[in-house]
């Protein structure tokens, strides 16, 4: 009964890792409709936001801020947005392949790059590439509060207004439904570039964020700035990064709530199909071995 009694130990090990991944798949759960409130509460100001840096971009102006100014690429950042646990199916994985192939592609092309990493899956995960590394944040919580990510976020903005970073893009996950979570790579800085991703947004956008982004260009247009156009672009473009980065944080919470209760849920049923397996092995091996006993009983009476 070796055989028995090792696949006991192995039925008792999995029926452990499903008490696990059931209590990961019910926290889970249970955050994730605070997170989907949320996300879906940030939505409306991120939209507004990106429609406002559209409108300014777009407009006609004698003040050139350096936000407006588009510049030859020869360093780009990334404010790359992931989770600090893992156990959450590909959420990351996803969003790292995409970005690291762009981020090859840019290298290929002899334009350096420059990470700043928000959360610890992505801190760990570009230190281990080599790629350059600003600044990094973790452990924002359940309920990430916008003065954790001040310090990463001043960093990328102040490299890009003293021209040491040419171009900025926002990497996280968004959240489409529980099923599913798309990596998106979005132009944040100089605003021409986001705004040109912004007004080329078509309409049947994949993703409900993308899709809020869309603004008609129809005409051209310039504003009055009081008291003057460096102090109110500069106001208005620094509200604009960290409301993106924000709103990038909660679609990013959500989608991960989302990718564990799924990937949790199928590790569960998973280890319930192992253990119907093992159990009908381990039954099948008790059989054999009663059934040998018997033999052996019936081989030892018959010779006496």
């Amino acid at each position: 009964m070796a055989g028995a009694r090792e696949i006991r130990t192995k039925i008792k090990s999995v029926a452990n890792t499903r008490k696990v991944t059931r209590a990961l798949e019910m926290v889970s759960a249970s955050k994730i409709r605070r997170a989907q409130d949320l996300m879906r509460a940030s939505r409306p100001y991120a939209k507004q936001m990106r429609k406002v840096i559209a409108h300014i971009a777009q407009a006609t102006t004698d003040y050139r801020h350096p936000a407006l100014v588009e510049r030859p690429v020869k360093r780009v950042g990334y404010l790359i947005v992931s989770t600090d646990r893992g156990l959450c199916g590909g959420l990351n994985a996803n969003l790292f392949r995409k970005l690291l192939a762009e981020i090859r592609e840019w290298e290929s092309k002899g334009v350096e790059v420059d990470v700043v990493a928000i959360g610890q899956k992505a801190s760990s995960f570009f230190r281990r590439v080599k790629v350059n590394m600003s600044a990094t944040v973790s452990h924002l919580g359940d309920r990430p509060k916008i003065e954790k990510l001040v310090g990463v976020i001043k960093v990328m903005n102040d490299a890009y207004m003293q021209s040491r970073v040419d171009r900025v893009y926002l990497c996280f996950n968004d959240f489409v439904n529980t099923m599913s979570q798309r990596p998106r790579i979005d132009a944040l800085l100089p605003l021409p570039a986001a705004a040109k991703q912004i007004v080329e947004t078509p309409p049947d956008a994949e993703t409900p964020s993308a899709r809020s982004a869309m603004v008609e260009r129809a005409h051209d247009w310039d504003y009055i700035y009081e008291p003057e156009a460096e102090g109110v672009i500069s106001h208005v473009v620094e509200r604009y990064v960290e409301a993106l980065v924000y709103h990038a944080v909660l679609e990013n919470l959500a989608s991960e709530h989302a990718a564990r209760m799924v990937a949790m849920k199928s590790a569960s049923d998973n280890a319930t199909k192992a253990i119907d397996t093992l159990t009908l092995i381990y039954n099948k091996a008790r059989q054999a071995a009663i059934t040998q006993e018997i033999s052996e009983i019936v081989g030892g009476a018959a010779a006496v």
